[in-house]
């Protein structure tokens, strides 16, 4: 009898739905459907971007920063014993790889008129099995060897593509720097002299990530020595670890390890205010967008309250032949189940679709000088759809419950008499 009662129940819904002449669903159903598909869609590409945006920045970002950055405190941020802090954090469990580098800043030329601001990076190529960064992946002209064709110049550098285009030096043109040690008095003028040093381009990278290739030279680590003029000193030793989210752990141990004055400086610390605005602007993105899914929800509930209304001496017939209360109110809560479930299935198709194509495709440019990555990524996640699922359908029941109340509480005598 209970399951009669139930198809009983399910052929009402659904008979409800649908409109009188054609037989297909209601215009007024098709409108509510369209909203929670609309909202469902909207909500997981607009969480997908925000995921991806982390995601890309964050690998863009560990493509030439280390996982972890070893420093000491002091005047010029030296290390002088480098080498016995090194062999320590090397036999770190959890550590895959360390090597010194040097970090410094300088201003490069052609030997024309424009002069530009750069990061200097002089690293270890030769770490080993595996290297610190994936920067080595990196390189599109040239090697990691520096080798030069003349003899009379202070070395060969690698500069960021972007970087090369905006000075115009390409592999093989000289390029002049200016080190950051204190300018020298000269002693038949009396006044201080800059000392350029010139280099030979050798190479190019792309790491995507706009700031690096814009500003970035990077030379081998016994040329950056002489160049910063720290002798066999280094500005500190960069680490990769096995689990990049546990650095900030890992971090706290080496510093307990290594002491004062040496302290170890993270890729989530060094990038706190950047991932805290991404997390922040995902969450209120979210908000806004759920709410499209709210004004779909009061779509629902004016559809079937116009249901009701249109439907009370029928309801009262259905009261009067034995149909009860609860019964009436789970035709109209079935309703608002089938609107939710089919407009959040249409919705997470489209919206997993539309995520896939503007990913795949990188269709959606956009300025690599603000975003730091020249393209919109989309990557959505498990857990995000499933919440996504779960809040649309239970957003589309809640709005049955002031309906099916109301059809509930209709009097059959009174439901009949109803014009």
């Amino acid at each position: 009898m209970a399951v009669r009662n139930r198809r009983l129940e399910r052929r009402i819904a659904l008979r409800y739905l649908r409109s009188r002449s054609s037989g297909v669903a209601s215009l007024n159903t098709l409108i509510s459907i369209g909203g929670v598909a609309v909202g469902v869609m909207a909500l997981i590409v607009v969480l997908g971007v925000m995921n991806g945006l982390r995601d890309d920045l964050r690998e863009r970002i560990l493509v030439g920063a280390p996982h972890l950055r070893v420093l000491t405190y002091g005047a010029g941020l030296r290390m002088d014993d480098w080498r016995q802090a090194l062999e320590r954090i090397r036999r770190d469990p959890e550590v895959l790889a360390a090597s010194p580098e040097v970090l410094t800043e300088s201003i490069i030329t052609t030997g024309a008129d424009y002069a530009t601001a750069v990061n200097v990076l002089g690293f270890d190529p030769d770490t080993g099995a595996m290297s610190v960064t994936t920067f080595p992946q990196s390189i599109t002209r040239g090697d990691l060897s520096f080798r030069t064709t003349r003899d009379s110049l202070d070395g060969g550098i690698i500069l960021g593509e972007r970087l090369a285009g905006r000075i115009n030096a390409y592999p093989g043109d000289v390029v002049q720097l200016i080190p950051p040690t204190a300018a020298k008095v000269n002693r038949a003028l009396g006044v201080p002299t800059v000392t350029f040093w010139r280099f030979e381009v050798t190479g190019t990278f792309n790491t995507g990530m706009f700031q690096y290739d814009n500003q970035f030279v990077v030379m081998p680590i016994d040329v950056a020595q002489a160049f910063a003029g720290l002798g066999d000193a280094v500005s500190g030793i960069e680490v990769r670890v096995a689990d990049p989210d546990r650095a900030p752990a890992i971090g706290k141990r080496l510093e307990a390890t290594l002491e004062y004055p040496y302290r170890a400086l993270d890729w989530q610390t060094q990038n706190a205010s950047l991932f805290s605005a991404l997390k922040l602007e995902k969450i209120a993105m979210g908000l806004i967008i759920f709410f499209i899914m709210v004004v779909a929800a009061f779509n629902i509930v004016g559809t079937l309250t116009m249901v009701v209304a249109d439907k009370t001496r029928e309801i009262g017939i259905l009261r009067a032949m034995g149909l009860t209360s609860p019964a009436v109110a789970r035709i109209f809560l079935l309703q608002g189940g089938i609107i939710g479930l089919v407009g959040t299935t249409i919705g997470l198709v489209l919206g997993l679709l539309v995520a896939y194509l503007v990913d795949g495709s990188g269709l959606i440019r956009i300025d690599p000088a603000v975003y730091f990555i020249d393209r919109l990524p989309v990557h959505t996640e498990v857990r995000d759809v499933v919440i996504v699922v779960v809040a649309s359908v239970l957003v589309a029941l809640a709005a049955t419950l002031y309906p099916s109340r109301t059809a509930a509480r209709l009097a059959p005598v009174e439901a009949i008499r109803h014009e």
